[in-house]
């Protein structure tokens, strides 16, 4: 991806998720900024049909609204479904230009989204969330730390909520990334 598509790169993403229901997933969808924000459409454990069904009712949200839409999984399927991109591991490229984001949870996963050619990473967890609970996060400053040292932009995820928005500037975050902190609001 270029630099200019960098600079257009949503600072706002709605991570989708079997917890929500698909009516508040496609309210929430519907309240994302216009132009402004974008979407990772998950889903893992949905049945193939329905992950297929219900991706197509948010990519219909997703261009009324001007959103960008990446979906979870490889290069070629989000080609196939026509997204903006794709987010996971996969560093093959589509025969089309996209969107590449990669999770990231430690230094390891960075370099490799890197060497891999993300356009922006995903750092997580940032704080403790109702996803994995239990789970251990970053915190602040293991986040800043790596956050910081990235070559992309850096979207926080975990946690997260609107107002931790000039929080995350500070610490080197581009955006953020929720589930419950946008279908909630």
């Amino acid at each position: 991806m270029t630099c200019r598509h960098r600079k257009n790169m949503p600072l706002i993403w709605l991570m989708t998720d079997e917890r929500i229901g698909e009516a508040a997933l496609l309210a929430a969808v519907a309240r994302l900024p216009r132009g402004r924000a974008g979407i990772i459409f998950r889903h893992y454990r949905t049945a193939p049909g329905a992950r297929r069904a219900l991706f197509d009712a948010v990519r219909a949200i997703a261009r009324r609204r001007r959103l960008t839409l990446l979906l979870a999984g490889t290069a070629r399927q989000a080609a196939a479904w026509a997204a903006d991109g794709w987010h996971g591991r996969d560093v093959r490229r589509a025969a089309r230009p996209m969107r590449h984001s990669a999770p990231v949870h430690d230094a390891r996963e960075m370099v490799a989204a890197r060497r891999g050619g993300a356009d922006m990473v995903l750092l997580s967890p940032l704080f403790p969330t109702r996803s994995h609970p239990g789970g251990a996060s970053l915190g602040r400053v293991r986040f800043a730390k790596l956050a910081r040292g990235a070559d992309m932009p850096v979207i926080a995820l975990g946690g997260v909520k609107r107002e931790h928005g000039r929080m995350l500037r500070t610490m080197g975050a581009a955006g953020w990334a929720a589930i419950d902190g946008l279908v909630s609001e």
